[in-house]
């Protein structure tokens, strides 16, 4: 079976197509994205401009056609924090279904969570023991915990990557106050989290996923992309601290020339790595693995996993392309 994922995040819409059948390892086959930042397209009241809810169907219909050109039987289309947040997230999702036939599904941060958590937990297997999971997206910053598939903590907290950028950044690159300033209040606001980790005893494994991490996690030394995702990738606490002292001061422009570091997200490296940093520090973790499998992996494999019809995260998302007539 061919399907495909259409995530709509806060900077891209991608696309994701792999071979895949229940009890198998899903194969990709294609990959492909648009850089949209829609975050960056949330107006002073709130809401999604009109420029970013034309660019959104422009992008949605080039992966619908993509999709369909490539065979996929099923595409499964969500958004996550930038539509899930603006306050006009109904009408633009309404316009995006008239124009191109596609329903976008809203996820929210406890399902992102959980979905990503499910990802990891299948590519570790159950030999991983407890696993604590972090993922820094644009807009929000996920942690799941468990034993099982179901993790027993699923926690969204606003402290994105981009978010945190455009927050608390207003120099390029942030200056000295800026930079301690927002590692003290990412400080404070993962107090609360660290609590409610600590609550569940100590993981056996903890693994992060995303861009960021993986971004981090290159600029330290890991393997590059092209030695294969089994390749075991690690950052430590150590060396990421080494690498924001490096980073912290250079533009974003000159970021983007680093290896492992796409120029759409350049500008949101640093506040990523606060981000990492501040988390790892919150919770107690001297260094964790990268995963290559995240949220669009965790969206298959529930849709596989209720092959059956089973209305479920994941399975609900299931049709969206072609379920309605083409207009």
């Amino acid at each position: 079976m061919r399907l495909g994922v259409l995530d709509v995040g806060s900077n891209t819409v991608h696309l994701l197509v792999v071979d895949a059948h229940r009890g198998a390892h899903p194969t990709p086959m294609h990959s492909e994205k648009s850089v949209l930042r829609l975050a960056e397209r949330i107006t002073r009241g709130g809401e999604l401009s009109k420029a970013g809810a034309d660019e959104l169907c422009t992008a949605v219909q080039s992966a619908k056609e993509a999709a369909a050109r490539l065979g996929c039987e099923e595409v499964m289309a969500f958004a996550t924090s930038a539509v899930r947040e603006a306050k006009n997230s109904a009408k633009v999702l309404a316009r995006v279904a008239e124009e191109t036939g596609v329903d976008l599904q809203v996820l929210s941060g406890t399902d992102e969570a959980r979905l990503t958590f499910l990802a990891v937990r299948r590519w570790y297997g159950w030999s991983a023991g407890q696993l604590l999971v972090l993922d820094i997206g644009g807009g929000s910053l996920e942690v799941a915990m468990g034993r099982d598939e179901e993790p027993v903590l699923a926690e969204s907290l606003p402290l994105g990557a981009g978010r945190t950028t455009r927050t608390r950044f207003r120099h390029d690159p942030p200056t000295r106050s800026e930079l301690v300033s927002t590692s003290a209040w990412l400080d404070d606001q993962l107090t609360d989290l660290a609590r409610k980790v600590t609550k569940w005893g100590e993981p056996d494994r903890v693994v992060a996923t995303s861009k960021t991490f993986r971004s981090l996690a290159r600029l330290t030394g890991a393997a590059p992309s092209a030695a294969g995702p089994r390749v075991r990738r690690t950052l430590s606490d150590t060396a990421l601290r080494q690498l924001l002292a490096f980073i912290s001061r250079m533009p974003s422009a000159d970021l983007a020339q680093l290896e492992g570091v796409s120029s759409s997200r350049s500008h949101q490296l640093v506040a990523g790595a606060l981000v990492a940093q501040a988390t790892m520090r919150a919770l107690g973790v001297p260094e964790l693995e990268i995963c290559p499998w995240a949220l669009r992996e965790g969206v298959i494999l529930r849709r596989l996993d209720h092959s059956n019809g089973a209305d479920e995260t994941g399975a609900a998302l299931v049709g969206r392309f072609g379920a309605q007539e083409d207009r």
